[in-house]
């Protein structure tokens, strides 16, 4: 008898159809090879072959001298099949272990299990020697009752409306309170400036007074040490760093529990430290009734929340983008087949509606004019036109005789045909490329895991490099304290020397971990 045996070729350099034809039309022609299956968009080759003639090896070579690259898989364990199934009917472990030995005496059951809690059966079998419909038989034959387990065809993990919602309105909240706050920091700096230009000449015009009379409005203090500016400033504040920086801090918190650190982390540090800071150094002002307004950061959290929550928004947009045109290519899966048995001569004996996750490999399908394919397969019987556009683009119908291969998901036109399924389940050429554009999404870009790699270093370096100017200035300030009077300008003179140079390092070392966070949008 001749043995025959299975190898996979992992096949690059194919582009379409005919490809594919020229490969399995030449390989079928050597001695030795028995059958050959290829797909296109998984890029392999099944070849059975018989040991005795011919080796993987010299296979894989043979599809070279074709012109394309080919290499024998090893690992070939992608061949099993597995299902999954609900059970009813089972009432002790006595049932399941009728079920699970039965099914493992079964040619071709490679491993099962089955679990009484969940009702569910867990099945690994040889798409060669068995299929999804036999295993079903063998359970029903042991007075059960089974059903496959339903799969989501929604696609709904793939959609990304709720996160896009979610970043818009974390935009939209950030930048309504954005626009005054760098209004109100704009108008001050202006007015400063011209201040200081008019202080020189000693001469103002009556513009300049007006000038002066609005700045002072801002800088008039409703409780001593507490300025119109900087009241309206932690107004506009609180609300965006509750509401605009809400999912930063949840994903941050989760990041640190981990022992991470990434963007987020980076954000919420500066945002939340410019804002404590800001709010103490208000309090302190108001406790010791400062006459000058102290210098706050109120104005960084508004405009990190903007510009971050603004990129994550059109991120998720464009995600969603491609996700739409992923669920839509999902949806154009055919969810029933009609399989039919045939007699000698090609005669219809039966047919029977099933799930198209119950197709086997080698089983006949009828496909009515106006129905879609539901597997890949090659025609037996009858000719038709085929709207194949859904994977080529191609709008004119494409002729199918005995013999052509036709692609699950296309449409048949005007005749009826029979086919026999050559690839079922997640190998059909829709279900891989819905594959590859999955993995598409969940793999990063090199330069953005660099990126990921990079902040994981540049949150601890910032903070380091924050408290290293702490601790500097501090040093500074007692060993020379005319350089910190210098810099720290309309400090109050009744609070000791030791205070004010405290107060000077950590303003440093907070406009450090501030500017430092808006680096961070480089890094994005």
């Amino acid at each position: 008898s001749k043995t025959i045996s299975k190898c996979y070729v992992q096949v690059t350099g194919m582009t379409c159809a005919s490809c594919v034809a020229n490969i399995e039309r030449n390989l079928r022609r050597e001695d030795g090879i028995h059958s050959i299956l290829v797909a296109l968009m998984a890029g392999k080759a099944e070849v059975r072959y018989n040991p005795a003639v011919i080796r993987p090896a010299a296979i894989a070579e043979l599809i070279r001298e074709l012109g394309f690259g080919a290499a024998v898989m090893e690992h070939c364990g992608e061949g099993d099949g597995i299902l999954e199934l609900v059970v009813r009917g089972m009432t002790c472990a006595s049932c399941v272990h009728k079920i699970e030995s039965s099914l493992m005496k079964t040619r071709g059951v490679l491993y099962c299990s089955v679990a009484l809690a969940t009702n569910k059966a867990h099945i690994k079998y040889d798409p060669e020697a068995i299929g999804p419909r036999d295993v079903i038989q063998v359970i029903k034959d042991l007075g059960f009752t089974t059903s496959l387990v339903k799969k989501d065809r929604s696609a709904s993990h793939l959609d990304h409306k709720q996160e896009i919602r979610q970043w818009k309105r974390s935009f939209v909240v950030s930048l309504v309170f954005c626009i005054p706050v760098m209004g109100l920091m704009i108008y001050m700096m202006v007015m400063d400036s011209q201040l200081s230009n008019s202080h020189a000449h000693h001469n103002m015009s009556s513009e300049e007074m007006e000038a002066l009379h609005s700045s002072m409005v801002l800088e008039y203090q409703l409780l001593p040490g507490l300025s119109v500016m900087n009241f309206l400033s932690f107004l506009l504040c609180v609300p965006v760093q509750v509401f605009g920086g809400w999912h930063f801090y949840i994903q941050a918190s989760r990041a640190l529990r981990h022992n991470t650190a990434n963007m987020d982390v980076l954000v919420v540090l500066a945002t939340s430290i410019a804002f404590l800071y800001s709010s103490i150094i208000l309090l302190v002002a108001m406790a010791e009734r400062a006459k000058v307004n102290p210098v706050t950061f109120f104005d960084t959290p508004p405009m990190l929340f903007v510009f971050i929550s603004l990129g994550r928004w059109l991120e998720h947009v464009a995600k969603g983008k491609t996700s739409e045109a992923l669920a839509r290519l999902i949806s154009l899966q055919a969810t029933e087949a009609t399989i039919v048995t045939l007699g000698p001569d090609n005669v219809l004996l039966s047919e029977e509606q099933v799930d198209v996750e119950l197709v086997q490999r080698g089983d006949i399908v009828r496909v009515v004019p106006g129905g879609k394919f539901p597997v890949d397969g090659r025609v037996i019987e009858g000719h038709s036109m085929v709207d194949e556009s859904l994977i080529t683009g191609e709008a004119m119908p494409v002729t199918k005789k005995p013999g052509s291969t036709v692609i699950a998901g296309s449409i048949n036109q005007n005749g009826s045909l029979l086919i026999s399924a050559t690839h079922v389940g997640a190998d059909t050429t829709l279900s891989q490329i819905v594959k590859l554009v999955e993995e598409a999404q969940t793999s990063k870009a090199p330069i953005q895991q660099f990126a990921d790699k990079l902040s994981g270093y540049f949150v601890p370096f910032i903070v380091a490099v924050s408290v290293v100017t702490l601790f500097a200035w501090i040093v500074i300030g007692f060993v020379d304290f005319e350089i910190v009077e210098k810099y720290f300008l309309g400090y109050n003179r009744s609070i000791s020397a030791a205070e004010v140079i405290v107060r000077f390092a950590f303003q440093a070392s907070i406009t450090v971990l501030c500017i430092a966070c808006p680096c961070s949008l480089g890094l994005a």
